[in-house]
C-alpha cells in the first residue's frame, strides 16, 4: 500500500515536471493586435513577450488564400506595413502572426507554433484621413473661393504617388466650416471638388475656415477625415478687397493716372520751350539796341 502511495505522488510529481518543462518553452504569442491606417498606409502592430523570438506575418481577403507577407518573415519587430499588399483596398483583409523560434531547431517546441489573427479591416472604408492644407481667396465683396490640397498617400503606382482623391474619386467631397471670428455659430457646406466657392459672407466682417475630408459612402463614424481646427484661417474681407481691387477698376485707374502724367510732363516740356523762346528774344532786342 505504501510503495503504490508512493507511486502515485511521483506519477503526480513527473506530470507536473513535464507540463512546467513544456510551459517553459511555449513560444510567446502576439497580443493586442491593432490595424493601423493613415491616408491608406496601412501597418499592422502588436504586443508579445520580450524574446529573440521572430514573426511572420500572412494576411488574405475573405479568410481564405493565405500568403506570406514577403516584407514580415521572421522578423523581431512588432509591427508589419502591409499598404503594398492590400490591394485591391476595397476588400476585407485580416492577417494571421505566427511566432516563430529564433533558432530553426524546432524539436524543443510545440509542432505547431501558435497562431494571433488580427480583426478585419477594409482600408477604403476605414483608412482615417489626414487634416488637409487649404488657402481662401477674395473674389468679390461677400464671396470668396477655398482651395484645397489633396493629401497624397503612400501608394505609387505607374511612377507617381497617388492622392485621396485619385483613390477615392468621386467618393471624396470636402466640408468646409465657416464661422464670424469670435462667434460661436458655425456654418457648413459640402463640395464635391477640391476647389468650392462660399458665397453670402458679410462685408467687412473676419471669418475663419476650417475644412477635412469627408467621405458619405462610410459608415457614419468614418465619414470625416482630421480637421484643420488647430490652423484655422481668417481673414477680413474688406482690407482683402481694398488690395485685390477689381482688375478692370484697377487699369482704368492707372490709365487715368497715366495721361495725367502725360498731360503735366507736355506742358512742362511746352513752359519751358516757351520760356527758353522768350529769354532768346529779349536777349537778341537787347543786342540789337546796344548797337
Amino acid at each position: 500500500m505504501e510503495s503504490l502511495k508512493t507511486a502515485f505522488y511521483f506519477g503526480v510529481c513527473w506530470s507536473a515536471w513535464i507540463i512546467t518543462t513544456a510551459d517553459g518553452v511555449s513560444l510567446p504569442k502576439a497580443e493586442n493586435v491593432l490595424w493601423v491606417s493613415l491616408d491608406f498606409k496601412t501597418i499592422l502592430t502588436w504586443t508579445t513577450t520580450p524574446s529573440n523570438d521572430t514573426y511572420t506575418v500572412l494576411y488574405s481577403w475573405d479568410d481564405s488564400n493565405w500568403m506570406e507577407s514577403p516584407d514580415c518573415i521572421r522578423v523581431s519587430e512588432s509591427e508589419c506595413d502591409l499598404t503594398n499588399h492590400l490591394d485591391p483596398l476595397n476588400r476585407l483583409y485580416s492577417a494571421d502572426i505566427k511566432t516563430e523560434a529564433a533558432t530553426m531547431d524546432y524539436d524543443d517546441y510545440q509542432d505547431e507554433p501558435p497562431h494571433t489573427y488580427s480583426p478585419h479591416i477594409n482600408p477604403y472604408k476605414e483608412s482615417k484621413i489626414s487634416a488637409v492644407k487649404f488657402s481662401v481667396e477674395v473674389v468679390e465683396e461677400s464671396n470668396v473661393t477655398v482651395m484645397i490640397t489633396d493629401p497624397v498617400t503612400s501608394i505609387h503606382k505607374q511612377g507617381r504617388q497617388l492622392t485621396i482623391r485619385d483613390i477615392l474619386k468621386d467618393d471624396l467631397k470636402y466640408k468646409i466650416n465657416y464661422y464670424k471670428s469670435g462667434s460661436t455659430r458655425t456654418r457648413d457646406i459640402i463640395s464635391d471638388y477640391s476647389i468650392a466657392n462660399v458665397s453670402g459672407l458679410d462685408p467687412g466682417v473676419s471669418y475663419c475656415f476650417t475644412v477635412a475630408a469627408f467621405i458619405p459612402s462610410r459608415p457614419k463614424d468614418l465619414q470625416h477625415g482630421a480637421w484643420s481646427i488647430h490652423q484655422p484661417l481668417c481673414l477680413t474681407l474688406t482690407l482683402i478687397i481694398l488690395l485685390e481691387m477689381n482688375v478692370g477698376a484697377l487699369v482704368g485707374g492707372l490709365f487715368i493716372l497715366l495721361i495725367v502724367l502725360i498731360i503735366i510732363v507736355t506742358v512742362t516740356i511746352l513752359c519751358c520751350r516757351c520760356c527758353r523762346q522768350r529769354n532768346k528774344t529779349l536777349q537778341t532786342s537787347q543786342s540789337s539796341t546796344v548797337v
